[in-house]
């Protein structure tokens, strides 16, 4: 009971955090796309360091962040997944549902670090987007992060790798940077509850361009599948639980 509160104390402390920051970076933000940037790492660097006191949950990033013009394909476990990635990337960027961007502050500073707003099926003309922009100037290079599964999947749950991330890689011809968590375990896709321990983001070795796309598809999945088994044993969950 008294991890419970302890974590419904932390979820609504995260999220009035999020509306106080998004407000006190805002004007930074609006002249510089820096403040943005600036504004969400700092948040995400937060919530990482609020969960370690609050509720006992320390994070952990391995491996080598990547810093050029990459895709990151993550394995997504809950939010969580997300703060941590985002929290140690120079340019982080998303491809989103286009709705997306009326959502109250979250919108507007998703739109300022250069996420894309796209209609459903519309993704290769979202990558063209980034491409031109980059190379015009407009846009700074950055990290496109994906989720090969598409969604959430929670520890022990089988979910098949789509398509679409080979699509990308493909059409925007960078390397692609796998990565692997276990935050499952300690941080639930719904509900309240944090459970205490060390939740893990592992980036691996990238893949570079070139690759077919069923070679691309094997190899990644078989990277992030294997890495993420091993860091939920190390957090002590085995499929069979």
């Amino acid at each position: 009971m008294i991890q419970w509160l302890r974590s419904l104390a932390f979820v609504a402390q995260m999220y009035a955090m999020m509306a106080v920051m998004a407000l006190w970076f805002t004007p930074w933000a609006i002249v510089d796309r820096r403040g943005a940037f600036a504004g969400v790492r700092t948040y995400c660097r937060w919530v990482r360091w609020t969960a370690g006191w609050m509720v006992g949950l320390k994070t952990d990033v391995r491996g080598t962040p990547p810093t050029g013009e990459v895709l990151v394909a993550s394995k997504h476990q809950s939010f969580l997944d997300i703060i941590m990635i985002v929290s140690v990337l120079p340019r982080p960027k998303f491809i989103m549902k286009k709705q997306l961007k009326w959502a109250p502050i979250l919108g507007w500073y998703a739109l300022r670090i250069g996420c894309v707003p796209v209609d459903r099926g519309k993704r290769a003309q979202a990558i063209q987007q980034m491409k031109a922009g980059v190379k015009a100037g407009v846009q700074e290079p950055g990290q496109l992060i994906i989720y090969p599964q598409g969604t959430r999947v929670a520890p022990g749950v089988k979910a098949s790798y789509k398509i679409g991330t080979a699509i990308l890689y493909e059409q925007t011809g960078q390397p692609c940077v796998p990565a692997a968590t276990n935050v499952g375990v300690f941080w639930p896709r719904t509900g309240i509850y944090r459970k205490p321990g060390v939740a893990v983001v592992e980036f691996l070795d990238p893949i570079e361009p070139g690759r077919t796309t069923t070679d691309f598809m094997q190899d990644l999945e078989a990277r992030i599948e294997t890495a993420s088994d091993r860091l939920m044993k190390e957090a002590g969950f085995h499929a069979h639980d």
